[in-house]
């Protein structure tokens, strides 16, 4: 055991920027979902992908055929092969993703910013399912080409790929088993939200909505700043039309919703599912 908490401890030194996105999941999540459910988001999700990981670098599903680079090896920790904070990873993402879909497709309402009037219905939609997959495929589009040039930042190299893919060395293989992955842990987040009984959250916390779409956002500029520091100029501009111009869009698109949209049904809807919400602004 003491190898076991020396090794994650060299993880928290090795790796502060992931485990900071991990609380800031933990903060998102637990206000928005609950903490038990963002706790059993993060055992289940972090299994999931594990497996999914050791399973592709033995047998090439779903990512594609890839390898660690066990230099780290020792300093932090791995498991059966896999780097522990590689898988997860996928579980802030997946979450981030998820409440970017719910944030494209629920109704909202200016107040005191934007408040988002999801109800379950939403929420567990199949829709939100498909474009939280779609949002995590997305991450990856930024993510990986700047991840296999670890070696020239902080991350280290870490990893490679047995053939060299098409985009910036990535292979779309990659690139699928990513929107494959974050479909099926959001429909486990979704199966997580659909447990019976109360959890503590913060109803009366009207930014509890915005918090995992900022996470989002900040894994993308994290990772872009990356780009930029290590000079890699074409693949940034690669992530800005690519990836960029499509969520400016989004935005605006939400932006339009709040100006002369009706509401009430969407708010009789919220709180039906959600009673103890307080929305800003409301008489």
């Amino acid at each position: 055991m003491e190898g076991f908490f020396g090794q994650l401890l060299g993880t928290v030194a090795l790796r502060p920027y992931f485990f900071a996105f991990f609380l800031a999941y933990l903060l998102a999540c637990s206000l928005h979902l609950g903490l038990k459910r963002a706790l059993l988001f993060a055992v289940a999700g972090y299994a999931i992908a594990w497996a999914a990981e050791y399973s592709s670098i033995h047998n090439g599903i779903p990512f594609g055929s890839y390898y660690y680079i066990p230099a780290t090896k020792g300093r932090e920790l791995w498991v059966l092969g896999v780097p522990f904070m590689d898988s997860m990873s996928f579980v802030f993402l997946a979450y981030a993703s998820y409440t970017m879909a719910l944030f494209a497709i629920s109704p909202a309402v200016r107040a005191g910013g934007i408040y988002l009037l999801e109800n379950r219905k939403i929420r567990h939609s199949f829709g939100a399912r498909l474009l939280g997959a779609l949002f995590v495929m997305y991450l990856d589009i930024v993510i990986d080409p700047v991840a296999l040039r670890g070696d020239r930042w902080f991350l280290g190299l870490i990893y490679g790929y047995a053939q060299s893919g098409v985009y910036f060395g990535v292979p779309i293989s990659n690139f699928i088993g990513w929107f494959c992955l974050g479909f099926i842990l959001i429909w486990v987040l979704q199966l997580i939200d659909r447990l019976p009984g109360r959890d503590l959250y913060a109803p009366a916390f009207p930014l509890r909505y915005i918090f995992g779409p900022a996470l989002y956002c900040g894994v993308m500029l994290f990772n872009m700043s990356m780009t930029l520091y290590i000079g890699e100029y074409n693949l940034l501009w690669a992530d800005i039309f690519i990836v960029l111009l499509p969520l400016a869009v989004l935005f605006a698109g939400v932006k339009a919703r709040l100006h002369g949209t009706d509401a009430r049904s969407a708010l009789e809807a919220h709180l039906r599912d959600f009673p103890d919400a307080v929305v800003p602004g409301r008489g």
